[in-house]
């Protein structure tokens, strides 16, 4: 929709509050991809018990177990590796050759898994095979929230950047859901023997697939007129990641404080909550699980509508309400918990409803702190740090918490993370009326 400017014989613009035909394209085609990609992510941790005894020595299934997961984190010290070199590339090329990018590498990793030879047949190649592709992997996780999330922003009208957002974060926590779908539906069709032998390479090659499908989609998109605009006013190429440094330190350091509370939380309510349920409570492992993936599902629902209140009311207050709210829900959360699916149910949504003030945000408001020129690396860089250092470490220090004695405590290091993030939100600047170019 355009409405007309009110200068006479000014020209027509778009409606902030509305998005074009072309924006609701470009939005679709970055999340349907954002998707693809985090399913190659997530196929990897879904299926890892399966495929560990593949790859490493198959005498010793704990052993081999606790290697595949290994090599699991090391994909998260690639992340701000990614981060930093695809940033740089997507701010210099463009967004949409970022993304391609991003999703050839990782489509292309999870092929390589797919067809690896195992270490019965290649011996101590095998492995380290794998750890390379889930290097390659981890780099592509890196660069692809930034340009991902640069991308449908920049796609977005003025007054729907919240909105446009969000889909990164629906699209993210579809991938896990597809993922887990995928482990679902194999587990359920397949024995032992079949899904041990060929199954899990299944799971690789339809994220290989899939890949082709997000290639597709972001090739057919156009790019975004604020890299266009940036990209033809430009005159001298400077190293994105030296320009970041030097000329926006404050709002790198933000983003990584932004980040902080949002990855902790996401990660101990999401992966952690389900296995600590089990083990202090007692709860079946299996009902744990659905009632995980059951809040997970009314969280992405959720979440644009969360996008629109940002867009209406602001980043400070959406953000901030997320902070507060599980500062002071962290202690009943985990205190209450019980031998219940009905309770463990309502603490993830409630948890999880919570988080939308951070997870509908974190898109947008990173991107408002940063000029065209560096928005990508200053998104994904800063980021992929506090996501190696906070979010994935949350799993290890809550484990740990709990095999030392300490699991009444954890509820402490949550509450921490967001009493940080309360001071993180609350004094940042508000961004909703930024102009971004």
């Amino acid at each position: 929709m355009t409405v007309t400017d009110s200068r006479p014989g000014g020209p027509p613009r778009q409606d902030e509050h509305r998005l074009s035909r072309s924006q609701r394209k470009a939005i679709v085609a970055g999340a349907v991809g954002n998707t693809v990609e985090w399913v190659d992510w997530a196929v990897y941790a879904t299926f890892a018990p399966i495929f560990a005894d593949r790859f490493f020595p198959p005498d010793n299934g704990s052993a081999a177990l606790l290697a595949t997961l290994a090599v699991f984190a090391v994909g998260f010290v690639m992340r701000p590796i990614g981060g930093a070199v695809l940033g740089a590339y997507s701010d210099r090329h463009g967004r949409k050759k970022g993304m391609t990018l991003t999703i050839a590498l990782m489509a292309g990793s999870s092929l390589a898994i797919a067809v690896c030879p195992t270490y019965t047949a290649i011996g101590v190649a095998a492995p380290l095979l794998l750890v390379l592709a889930r290097l390659v992997q981890g780099f592509s996780a890196g660069g692809e929230f930034g340009s991902s999330s640069a991308f449908l922003v920049e796609s977005a009208a003025k007054g729907r950047r919240a909105f446009a957002g969000s889909w990164q974060q629906v699209s993210v926590g579809a991938g896990a859901l597809i993922a887990s779908f995928l482990g679902t539906v194999l587990t359920s069709t397949l024995d032992d023997g079949a899904l041990h032998s060929w199954g899990w390479r299944l799971a690789f090659a339809i994220g290989a697939v899939l890949g082709l499908v997000g290639l597709w989609l972001r090739h057919s998109v156009p790019e975004t007129e604020s890299f266009i605009r940036s990209e033809a006013g430009r005159r001298h190429r400077v190293n994105p990641v030296v320009a970041m440094v030097r000329d926006h330190p404050g709002a790198a350091l933000r983003v990584a404080g932004i980040t902080v509370a949002g990855t902790l939380v996401y990660y101990v309510w999401v992966s952690y909550l389900p296995s600590y349920a089990h083990v202090t409570t007692g709860i079946p492992l299996n009902q744990a699980l659905l009632a995980n993936t059951v809040a997970m599902a009314v969280f992405i629902v959720l979440l644009p509508f969360g996008g629109l209140l940002s867009d209406r009311i602001g980043r400070k207050p959406t953000m901030t309400a997320f902070a507060v709210g599980i500062l002071l829900f962290a202690w009943p959360a985990f205190h209450f918990l019980a031998d219940s699916f009905w309770g463990l149910l309502l603490i993830e949504i409630i948890g999880l409803v919570l988080m939308i003030g951070y997870s509908a945000n974190c898109a947008v408001v990173m991107a408002e702190q940063f000029p065209p020129e560096v928005r990508t690396t200053g998104i994904g860089l800063p980021y992929a740090l506090s996501v190696a250092l906070f979010g994935g470490t949350a799993p290890y220090m809550t484990t740990w918490m709990s095999t030392n004695g300490h699991a009444d405590l954890v509820w402490v290091y949550v509450a921490a993370a967001a009493l940080i993030g309360a001071a993180v939100y609350s004094t940042m600047p508000e961004t909703k009326d930024r102009q971004i170019a």
